[in-house]
């Protein structure tokens, strides 16, 4: 049997506000002539389908289209739902999906949704594991000790009905981690960035009875523990620190029991995303320019600042997403100490200093007043602690008389 292991398409996603709905068609129509080349007999989604819990239009029709073509093929295929998508709309339609080979499981209910297939060496038991809290869990076992993701995980597959005798795929959506460590973050990640080395990690040992582990939430593609125990990755960057990387989609072939290999299969986008460096001339050189319409991340390391950089750049490379500095000017700031600077000191005096520090000048009352402003709307000053500290820099103490 043969599977094509994918996950975290986030459809519907912007990357600095450019709209990823394009790629993301050029990448799903790219991954339906893998599947018409490579033909496996399943292909497993492993969650982050969407990129939001109520997806735009454009992103229904573009899934839509994408689940048609797949029911259209001798190919069985296989959703759970992550933790960006919503259990609820991926989940529908699911009874009559599933008569059109389409399998979705989006909704924990207390059982681990289990398919057989069958192949020339029997059995083959694809189980769907959708993203999980410990809470969730705790609802359907309120006598099981869960007091972390990798407890409700536990007794989430403890309640399988798996025979560890017979060939057994799962595809789970969870942080999971190595012995030797935590899985390397793709660095586009939200709630996998945001709790690496909290409670929402699970240990890898949790799927030492299932032949492949079939893993989506990091979008950096990668093996934990052994080799078939792997997150796919997301089929596109999302992220600067995604630059330079590779794309690869796992292409899964089992044979009898205990033979299972991988082959790890490049992905090719409409446009990749770079990172470019150096002074705004140099890369703005007809020679240096190559492949102008992929997405652009820039560093300018010119010491004076160019006047409305962006839509140079733009000239030049119309997909540029963000352009920094990197100078003698930005290095001194981040080398500064405001460690001591908030002691004992009003609001407009702290930023009054920081903004000293920062540019060697003085603010003046207008950019005061503005930053006063800006802070009462975030509530981080109000009118009387204003009034207060005014009072505390004049004659409104003890000793003011009338």
């Amino acid at each position: 049997m043969k599977i094509l292991h994918l996950s975290d398409l986030h459809i519907g996603k912007t990357v600095n506000d450019f709209n990823m709905i394009e790629d993301q068609a050029y990448m799903l129509e790219q991954i339906i002539e893998l599947i018409e080349s490579k033909a496996p007999d399943a292909i497993l989604l492993a969650g982050d389908i969407y990129d939001k819990p109520v997806p735009s239009e454009e992103a229904v029709r573009l899934l839509d289209g994408f689940l048609s073509r797949l029911s259209g093929m001798d190919v069985e295929t296989f959703i759970i739902s992550g933790n960006h998508d919503s259990d609820e709309r991926l989940h529908f339609g699911s009874s009559l999906f599933a008569k059109n080979k389409i399998h979705i499981a989006a909704r924990y209910d207390g059982h681990i949704y289990k398919k057989t297939c069958q192949d020339e060496y029997g059995p083959v038991n694809i189980f769907l594991l959708p993203f999980i809290k410990a809470s969730q869990v705790k609802h359907f076992y309120p006598d099981a000790k869960i007091e972390s993701y990798d407890d409700a995980v536990r007794e989430a597959l403890s309640h399988a009905d798996l025979n560890t005798k017979e060939r057994n795929i799962l595809a789970a959506h969870q942080f999971v981690a190595g012995k030797s460590g935590d899985p390397a973050p793709g660095g586009s990640e939200s709630a996998a960035v945001l709790h690496v080395g909290t409670v929402e990690k699970v240990g890898v040992d949790c799927f030492d009875d299932f032949d492949y582990a079939a893993l989506g939430h990091i979008h950096a593609p990668q093996q934990v523990g052994r080799e078939t125990v792997r997150y796919a990755g997301s089929p596109l960057k999302y992220s600067l620190s995604e630059a330079g990387r590779h794309k690869t989609a796992p292409f899964v072939t089992f044979g009898p029991k205990g033979e299972v290999s991988v082959e790890l299969i490049t992905l090719r986008p409409l446009r990749d995303m770079r990172h470019l460096k150096g002074k705004l001339e140099q890369l703005l050189d007809r020679k240096n320019i190559t492949s102008p319409d992929d997405y652009i991340f820039a560093t300018l390391t010119d010491e004076e600042p160019v006047s409305d950089v962006m839509a140079i750049f733009r000239q030049y490379y119309p997909n540029t997403m963000k352009i920094v500095y990197d100078n003698a000017h930005t290095r001194e700031s981040e080398h500064l100490d405001i460690t001591g600077i908030t002691q004992e000191k009003t609001y407009p005096e702290l930023i009054a200093d920081f903004y000293r520090m920062m540019y060697g000048c003085e603010m003046n009352d207008e950019e005061m007043r503005i930053m006063k402003e800006v802070a009462k709307e975030a509530g981080v000053i109000n009118e009387t602690d204003e009034i207060d500290h005014e009072c505390d820099r004049t004659v409104c103490g003890p000793d003011a008389g009338d």
